[in-house]
């Protein structure tokens, strides 16, 4: 481990590759680049802290450059213990970002980086996953009169601060950046999507065509995932807790049914929920031999791993990130963990989508400065109008025109006299 007084990473010599791969994550992050230039000349964040604890990838690497030229002071650490490419967090130190971050933290290191960063006093948090949140108000709480406000990258995150929203606890306003259209719709769907299948495939290198996936929740990122899964020739089986998404789950043309008849026709099971123990050692008891489990939700509670290695009779790391249990004489692999393994086992999403997402954090940021002292503390939704902004500079950067409303289309939607 190489460590100085404001970064600790794990080697400061695989510095050179992480910017070679944060080159070209800027390559394809043309959106953000813009809301970069328009910080460079106005900086929004001049005598502004913010404090992160975000996945520390490539992508999130522009994401901080872009806050740094918008005149902020920046930390940075990782909101998951497996999610840091080392080589960036080497390269964010070497660029003089204050850093504390590693692939394949302890529990101890996780949580005294965290701290490392509510100690750097931030006036805006940005999170994924609320831990920040819930450290600076559980046991910082002297620190919340220099906090303007906050960001939520996830979903997970966003149900944890409306729990402390309806509790009243939620002591300054958090942005649900996760609840923008250009990120819930676009991250979750086609991000977690496509970076899910990856996940899986560079801790297997299994065939999806053929085989049976267990899509585990139907909301966007479950929706994403089915459909790749489709796409390389799988036959998808969707459980569900939710009627309304198990009718669109029958409706888009997959199988829908209790996670008790799925557990026996599995070869993948997937979960992607926000919720814990959506698989228990009841469904891996029945599951088929050679069964892959793996998640893709934020913590790493989906699937019930305590349990797993209670009623197993034995346990070997088969290859990084995929563990083989034997259960009742059957195997069962265990993708990254039962961590997110679309940034455990491979790299999360494709940097473009993280454009979209990143726009989200960095308007959100400057919205928090520019409304000091007039928003309540709650969860609170981006205008439209900046979400759409999003939407816009992605489209510019991907080079594509739309068409724009008429004078008299403009009338007739705002109108309400002209009928039949």
């Amino acid at each position: 481990m190489n460590k100085g007084i404001n970064y600790e990473v794990r080697d400061l010599s695989l510095a050179e590759q992480g910017l070679k791969n944060m080159e070209l994550a800027e390559a394809n992050m043309g959106s953000l680049l813009k809301i970069r230039k328009r910080f460079e000349k106005e900086k929004p964040f001049k005598g502004i802290k913010i404090g992160l604890a975000l996945h520390v990838t490539k992508e999130t690497a522009i994401l901080v450059r872009t806050l740094r030229a918008g005149g902020a002071d920046v930390a940075i650490t990782g909101c998951n213990p497996l999610s840091t490419q080392d080589d960036v967090a080497a390269a964010l130190a070497k660029e003089g970002i204050k850093v504390w971050a590693y692939k394949g933290e302890t529990k101890e290191d996780y949580y005294r980086y965290l701290n490392y960063v509510i100690n750097f006093r931030p006036n805006i948090t940005i999170d994924d996953g609320c831990d920040l949140v819930t450290e600076i108000h559980t046991k910082k709480p002297e620190l919340i009169k220099e906090i303007i406000g906050g960001c939520e990258e996830t979903t997970t995150g966003i149900l944890r601060l409306r729990a402390m929203q309806r509790e009243k606890i939620l002591r300054y306003p958090v942005i649900a950046v996760n609840d923008n259209k250009t990120k819930h719709l676009l991250d979750n769907y086609y991000g977690t999507g496509q970076s899910t299948v990856d996940g899986i495939i560079r801790a297997t290198n299994i065939l999806f065509a053929g085989k049976t996936i267990v899509v585990v929740g139907y909301g966007d990122c479950g929706k994403g995932f089915a459909l790749r899964c489709k796409g390389l020739g799988a036959n998808v089986i969707v459980t569900e807790v939710d009627h309304f998404c198990g009718l669109q789950a029958s409706y888009d043309g997959f199988k829908v049914m209790k996670m008790e008849d799925a557990c026996k026709l599995g070869d993948i099971f997937c979960t992607l929920t926000g919720d814990i123990h959506v698989i228990r050692t009841e469904h891996m008891k029945k599951m088929k031999d050679g069964a892959i489990l793996a998640n893709s939700g934020h913590f790493d509670v989906e699937i019930d791993v305590k349990g797993l290695r209670k009623i197993a009779s034995k346990k070997r790391m088969i290859r990084p990130f995929l563990e083989e249990y034997i259960v009742n004489g059957k195997r069962i692999y265990l993708c990254a963990e039962g961590r997110l393994v679309n940034l455990s086992s491979a790299e999360g999403h494709p940097s473009e989508v993280m454009a979209t997402s990143f726009c989200g954090q960095a308007l959100a940021c400057e919205y928090l400065v520019r409304n000091k002292g007039k928003l309540k503390n709650e969860v609170i939704l981006l205008p439209e109008a900046i979400d759409n902004r999003i939407a816009e500079l992605q489209l510019e950067a991907m080079n594509i025109k739309i068409d724009e409303l008429t004078a008299e289309q403009k009338r007739y939607l705002s109108g309400w006299k002209e009928g039949t």
